[in-house]
């Protein structure tokens, strides 16, 4: 049963047994023994002790000091009128307070009055079994036998009140009887022997002083209720006292917990510090692993290719070893290209408009060797479908897009080592071209799917080095796509891009008049100044430009170029951007500021890596990156010379 339940049914039994003692007083009160006397008593018990109330500390009770009376009642006018004195006594007080409070119930005044009469039964029932008539024990001298009646009345009315009300406070705090009757009722037995004791005396002044030795009982009755008082409130103090020396304790205490907590807190954030900083130079570490080992590659391949050229006279054998030299420089363009996504540095969009059905088919054509003929070498067969709408198209660069497609297909091929169907696909989705790559291999738990992107994070063991993914999440980023993977352990997986459609622009073409350009400019070459702190570059730069037909002088650094740049009417400068003396920027800014018409172009190995905003600061009309292509500087070359064309002959117009 619920403490509430059981506390409500508790108070029911006392107003019960509280009734039946009313009752059973009521019929055996003796009509004769009640006189005027009786009634001033029973006013003064009503109406004046039932204000003499003190609160007991730390719950919602009070005591009065009407025990006094109800003993004096007891001793002259017999237990059943005290026992009707008392139930009316409590049930009073009862009332007054609540009406202060809007916490008090009609069952609760109603136990409060039962209590009462109940402890006061009690008290007189056991007192006849021992004393026999109580008002016969005020007419004998002041004996051993009085006194101790006396006590014997005090202990049985305050035994028993204290613990009707210890057992209600126990179940309303849900504390055990003993604590609380310990606790908050146990001090109050001095009041009950104080008040028997002013009982007794003034019983047996009764014969002799009549009505006024009620009087004389009013001042020990005052002296009880202030000493009690006055008990409590130094009580009260003292406990709040220790209340807030306790507080003080705790607040001491939970200041000491929070100091702690506090260095607990740094120590840790130092030790992620610390782990986060071991790890990124791991990571710092495996990629310069990497990286060396691809560039000792690419370096072998020139160095060692070159080296052979030396000695060969045959054409064919000089133009093939040439083109494979050129090739293993473009790998390794690639694998700067590739660190740069890994550290998303690259922001520059040299994008084009790329066909997807197109992109498909050269993925499945570069990727057949390994689902196909290694695989089937191996006795493993796995099937290739493509599945693409026509006309799909998406701006970006067609080898980076291909790069990714190509690392989910070998990442696919892996996830089948019995075989399976791996499946190719592009649709048009919600204005998104979606290119979508599933396998029905072994598929990824949610912790792998989760992490699959992370950089270093394989599943390859050493076959691997977890930078694939990463690097294409890279690159799909740059083209303002999204990638997402859907995987089911033993089902397959799904890896889905989404990239945005690509809107092809209008073409401009350069009409131009009658005027023959070449034959023209003959005798006027185009004027270009190089700057480069790096000789072999310059040498590169000015054999290209001259091979177009251009004039070339080469600086060493920013102020050189500068004093070239004033004596000299150039049509273009090509300038680097790390340089001792003076970077290419400054040096940009410088000759915009001299002639804001002529075409800059910035040349640096950190070419992918340059902003926007530090090409719009500068006003440079082209950034390349390095290695460039030859034909990419002849043609910036063609452009220059198209430039110069149209300032001297303003007839020339672009549509």
């Amino acid at each position: 049963m619920p403490h509430h339940e059981l506390k409500r049914t508790y108070m029911l039994l006392i107003i019960s047994a509280g009734l039946d003692a009313v009752i059973y007083s009521a019929f055996r009160l003796p009509q004769g023994r009640l006189d005027l006397r009786f009634l001033v008593l029973a006013v003064l018990t009503i109406v004046v002790s039932s204000r003499l109330t003190v609160r007991i500390p730390r719950i919602t009770g009070h005591i009065s000091v009407s025990d006094t009376f109800l003993f004096l009642t007891m001793l002259v006018y017999g237990g059943e009128a005290a026992v009707l004195l008392a139930a009316a006594e409590a049930l009073w007080s009862s009332l007054r307070f609540s009406n202060k409070s809007i916490h008090i119930k009609p069952v609760t005044v109603g136990f409060n009055s039962a209590m009462m009469a109940c402890s006061t039964f009690i008290t007189f029932i056991v007192m006849e079994r021992l004393f026999g008539d109580l008002t016969a024990l005020r007419h004998g001298p002041f004996s051993v036998r009085f006194v101790a009646a006396l006590y014997v009345m005090a202990l049985l009315q305050y035994g028993s009140n204290s613990i009707f009300a210890a057992i209600h406070s126990s179940l309303k705090m849900w504390e055990p009887v003993w604590h609380t009757w310990r606790k908050y009722y146990l001090w109050a037995s001095i009041s009950f022997f104080a008040g028997a004791s002013a009982a007794g005396i003034t019983a047996q002044f009764t014969d002799s002083a009549g009505f006024y030795a009620l009087i004389a009982c009013t001042p020990i009755v005052g002296i009880v209720y202030f000493t009690y008082r006055t008990y409590l409130k130094n009580i009260e103090v003292m406990a709040a006292a220790a209340r807030a020396e306790e507080a003080a304790a705790h607040a001491a205490e939970a200041e000491r917990h929070v100091a702690e907590l506090n260095h607990y807190i740094a120590e840790q954030e130092r030790i992620r510090e610390q782990f986060s900083q071991i790890e990124k130079m791991s990571a710092v570490g495996e990629l310069a692993s990497g990286v060396a080992h691809d560039f000792n590659n690419t370096l072998t391949g020139i160095l060692g290719r070159a080296q052979l050229l030396l000695g060969t006279k045959d054409p064919a054998k000089i133009e093939s070893g040439l083109n494979i030299i050129i090739k293993t420089a473009k790998d390794g363009a690639k694998t700067v290209r590739r660190i740069q996504d890994f550290a998303r540095q690259r922001r520059d969009h040299h994008f084009q408009m790329v066909d997807v059905q197109q992109l498909l088919g050269d993925v499945a054509e570069i990727t057949r060797p390994r689902w196909k003929n290694l695989a089937e070498a191996a006795n493993i067969h796995i099937n290739l479908d493509l599945a693409c709408d026509n006309g799909l198209l998406v701006l970006g660069d067609e080898s980076e897009l291909r790069e990714v497609l190509v690392n989910m297909v070998f990442n696919a091929v892996d996830a089948m080592p019995e075989g399976g169907r791996l499946t190719l696909a592009a649709k048009e989705t919600n204005d998104l071209i979606e290119i979508s790559v599933h396998d029905t291999g072994t598929g990824m738990t949610e912790e792998t799917r989760l992490r699959v992107f992370d950089p270093f994070f394989t599943t390859k063991d050493m076959l691997g080095m977890g930078l694939g993914l990463a690097v294409s999440y890279g690159i799909i980023c740059r083209h303002e796509g999204t990638v997402e993977v859907e995987s089911q352990v033993g089902v397959g997986t799904t890896f889905r891009v989404r990239l945005p459609i690509g809107k092809p622009a209008a073409k401009k073409q350069l009409l131009l008049g009658p005027i023959a350009v070449e034959p023209h400019f003959k005798s006027g070459q185009t004027k270009i100044l190089v700057v480069d702190d790096e000789e072999y570059v310059r040498d590169l730069l000015r054999d290209i430009l001259e091979q177009q037909g251009c004039e070339v002088i080469v600086a060493k650094g920013g102020r050189e170029a500068l004093l070239f740049f004033e004596n000299g009417d150039f049509d273009a400068v090509f300038t680097d951007v790390g340089m001792p003396d003076m970077n290419g920027w400054e040096l940009s800014r410088v000759v915009r500021q001299r002639n804001s018409k002529i075409p800059v172009a910035v040349i640096t190995g950190w070419g992918e890596a340059v902003g926007s905003h530090e090409r719009q600061a500068a006003q440079v009309d082209w950034v390349v990156a390095k290695p460039f292509d030859t034909p990419q500087i002849a043609e910036m070359a063609r452009e220059i010379l198209r430039r110069k064309v149209q300032a001297n002959h303003p007839a020339l117009v672009a549509a």
